[in-house]
This record gives C-alpha cells, structure tokens and sequence, in this order.
C-alpha cells in the first residue's frame, strides 16, 4: 500500500501517535505525515504511506485552511486552552467591525514570531522544553503568508476565524497577536484544519472508521475509505507528468540524468512515469535535462 491517506485527526493526540495507529490498523512499515498538528487540534492529517513517505516534504507546502475559535479576555502560556493563564481582562465590549479591520493588516507575507510552546529549536533544542520549565528565549520572527482571514461567527467573547495560509504559519501565535491588538488578549479554545491544498476534510476517514473499514465489515464503508486514500500520483495533483519509454525509465529509476526534447515541460519538479502510467520517481527539470530526485518504487516495477 503506497498511499496518502486523508486522515481526521482526533483531539488530544500527537499526529505522530495518530500515524503509529494508522500504521497499526493496516499492518505497514512505514508512514509518516506532512505537517504535524497541535495534540488540541483535529482535522486533515496527511498520512503518508510506504514509498508514499518519499513526498513528504512536497506536500508540506501546500496551501493549508483552519478554522479556529478565540476566546478573548483571557490569555495562557501556549496560546490555547491547554496552557497555563496569565492574563484575564474581566470587563470588555467586542466590536466585530473593529475586529474585521484589525485582521486586515495580518493578509500577505508578514512577520511571525513562534510561540514558545512549538518544536521551533534554538540551540538544538525544541523550544517546548525551554517552555516547560519555565524559560523564555528570545525567537526570530519568521516570514509567513497569509491568503485570507475572515470572521465566521461572532459570539463574544467568542469568536471563529476562517484562515487560507501557507507554509509555517503558527495559528496560535495568530490569535495571541490578534488579541494584543484588539487590547484583551485572546487564546485558541478549538482548532480544526479544514483543507491541505486539494484535500479536504470531508474527504477524510477518522480513526475509528479506519478500524472499521479493517474489520469484517469493512465492505459497508469501502467507498468511505476510497475517497480518503489516493495514490502517490493523484496525490501530486500539482505536478506535471511526463511519460518516458523502457530505455529511459530504466535510467531514471537507476539515479541518470534523461534527456528531453525542449519546450515539452517547464522548469521545475515533475512526475516521471512509464509508458503504461506507473509513477516511476520526482525529476527536477530544466526544460531539457530532468535530474532524479525521488525514486519510487511500486510493485512489480
């Protein structure tokens, strides 16, 4: 089984335990995911199975959708529910027109800094051990983009945001900021990841159901199952392919350089695959010359 499957995480794991009981359920040897989520967190969860694993890091960056729920007046150490308290503001009035204008200023590429409780590392070590016993370290910000951000609902001292961005981006330290300047301060009581690039969250298939679908009765949700794990190719919607002859394929699945007639692709990374549609491995091309950078190996091959 070489897949990604769209997983839902569930509330109050790590994503690297939820991938070790995706790796239990279905018997395989390797998995792994591609961006993880806060244990606080649910939704899409990337689960990248067997040769799968070897696009990890292409999947990363795709664009990623949450939507989270702020509780202002009130301010903790990891910027969620599940940090300890450090502020409460008792009396406030929120104004959602005020709100809407103060998120404008956080749309395009701006400067983040991380929150302290994150696998961020300074000097070697992840910057939650620092938190945990009670160290503050300065961070650098980091450069981020953020598509869009809008209010959902308004329910003070609640309120959910819609957010559309990309790589890196640390939706608690959103919050947190968008608390400072509202004047109250604010902190994530519920966070779901909603899309990563094309996969959407009610494509998914949760733990639970997973176990299902690997039991005896797994025929009354296979199509459930289907729509939540795609091959490598459909994974790499993004990716143009090129189909190669015998020759070449066995030289690109040996490490060679192949040559292409110029002007067939564009410059950048592209899917190689044999002449009866087998995803043979990721090229990085040039236009002319195409470099192996991952070799996939499915059965049979």
């Amino acid at each position: 089984m070489n897949a990604v499957l769209i997983l839902d995480k569930p509330k109050s794991i790590t994503s690297q335990n939820a991938v070790t009981e995706v790796r239990r359920i279905l018997k395989i040897k390797k998995a792994g995911h591609s961006g993880t989520l806060d244990p606080m967190a649910t939704g899409v969860l990337l689960v990248c199975l067997n040769e799968a694993t070897k696009i990890t890091s292409m999947l990363m960056d795709l664009e990623k959708e949450y939507v989270f729920k702020a509780r202002f007046g009130v301010v903790t150490d990891s910027y969620d529910a599940e940090g300890k308290i450090t502020r409460v503001v008792e009396k406030f009035d929120l104004n959602r027109r005020d709100i809407e204008k103060i998120i404008e200023k956080y749309i395009g590429e701006i400067m983040q800094i991380p929150p302290m409780y994150s696998a961020v590392k300074v000097n070697g070590s992840p910057l939650h051990k620092f938190a945990r016993k009670g160290v503050e370290v300065e961070r650098k910000p980091k450069r981020i983009f953020i598509k869009s951000i809008t209010v959902e609902e308004f329910q003070p001292p609640f309120v959910t945001f819609r957010v559309i961005c990309g790589k890196g981006t640390y939706v608690r330290s959103l919050c947190y900021d968008i608390g400072i300047d509202v004047g109250v301060g604010a902190h994530i009581v519920e966070l779901v990841r909603t899309r990563i690039g094309e996969f959407k969250i009610e494509n998914s298939i949760n733990l639970e159901q997973l176990r299902l679908f690997c039991s005896s009765e797994h025929s009354r949700n296979s199509s459930h199952f289907l729509k939540s794990i795609l091959t490598i190719d459909e994974a790499l919607y993004f990716l143009p392919s090129l189909t190669i002859q015998d020759a070449f394929a066995s030289k690109f699945l040996n490490g060679n350089f192949i040559k292409i007639t110029s002007g067939i692709l564009p410059a950048g990374y592209v899917k190689i695959k044999d002449k009866i549609g087998r995803i043979l491995g990721i090229g990085l091309s040039n236009g002319i010359i195409i470099k192996p950078e991952r070799i996939i190996r499915e059965a049979n091959q």
